[in-house]
């Protein structure tokens, strides 16, 4: 098998049936596809089939049927596996063989290595013996594929994934493809590679980056928030037509933020013991 195949897709035609499998060929290079790697039945002999190629666990070239989204061409997240003190991690791309994430490609601090269970955003690689890696996606990559996010996302929660660990900060791939970054003075502890996290966009900027806090709520927007809302309050008799349960539009067009940020509010103005909701509306104490 020509080695240069190994880690990409290929097209291939069933040419013989084995008792490990099937004996596939390209017209120039011939590869085992083992039973347990076959997706669905094969039919008959000659039929055409799309393959993943990889060296398995014995280091034997072998084709399957079931193809993963990370390859020599193509990024994806992997979970990791595995973490070997000294070498590096191992991250399962969906193969039957985990593939080394090197100690060169992860932060000098080990604290912040990611753990098993973590998940990296990685491609294949070859090194100059023809060896198959696995390796994070690097920021120019990342920067050349970047959604960009909305404006009103401002205050909002979000979830993401730290994909790089640096002195300046940890920045993240959200689940909508936006990229985020957080600055140290914006977390308490520093994540770790691969690990998912969850937080508070504190800006959007004019290239679609974002970025982002860990820090409790209650240090940023939930007391300037529940200030303004309890002063609506005030200046209305202490009742409002809004609750929790109200639309997003009134809530952004009233009070000009989001409806999870008005929740919050509500709920530390509730846990103040300062305000009630009853039908519909939300009623200043004193009011009931």
């Amino acid at each position: 098998m020509n080695q240069t195949k190994i880690g990409t897709i290929q097209s291939m035609d069933v040419i013989k049936r084995t008792a490990e499998g099937f004996l596939l060929s390209d017209g120039q290079d011939e590869i085992l596809l083992p039973h347990e790697q076959v997706d669905g039945e094969i039919e008959e002999i000659g039929e055409h089939v799309t393959v993943f190629l990889y060296n398995d666990r014995k280091k034997n070239p072998v084709a399957t049927m079931f193809l993963p989204e990370v390859r020599l061409d193509a990024y994806g997240w992997a979970e990791v596996a595995e973490v070997v003190k000294n070498l590096g991690v191992f991250v399962n791309i969906g193969v039957d063989k985990a593939f080394l994430v090197s100690k060169d490609h992860l932060p000098l601090l080990k604290e912040v290595w990611p753990k098993e269970g973590d998940w990296l955003f990685v491609s294949l690689e070859k090194d100059k013996k023809g060896r198959v890696f696995a390796e994070p996606i690097s920021e120019g990559e990342v920067l050349e594929d970047l959604e960009k996010a909305p404006e009103n996302l401002l205050n909002e929660t979000i979830v993401g994934r730290i994909y790089r660990s640096t002195k300046a900060g940890s920045f993240i791939l959200t689940e909508e493809g936006y990229r985020g970054f957080i600055h140290p003075y914006e977390r308490k502890t520093e994540p770790r590679l691969g690990e998912t996290i969850e937080g508070r966009i504190i800006d959007v900027k004019e290239d679609g980056t974002l970025n982002i806090s860990l820090r409790p709520l209650k240090q940023h927007s939930m007391d300037p928030d529940a200030d303004q809302i309890y002063n609506y309050l005030v200046d209305h008799d202490g009742v409002m037509p809004f609750t929790d349960k109200s639309d997003p539009n009134e809530i952004r067009d009233t009070f000009k933020i989001s409806k999870s940020a008005f929740k919050r509010a509500i709920g530390k103005l509730m846990k103040e013991d300062k305000v009630i909701q009853k039908q519909n509306q939300t009623v200043m104490k004193h009011n009931d």
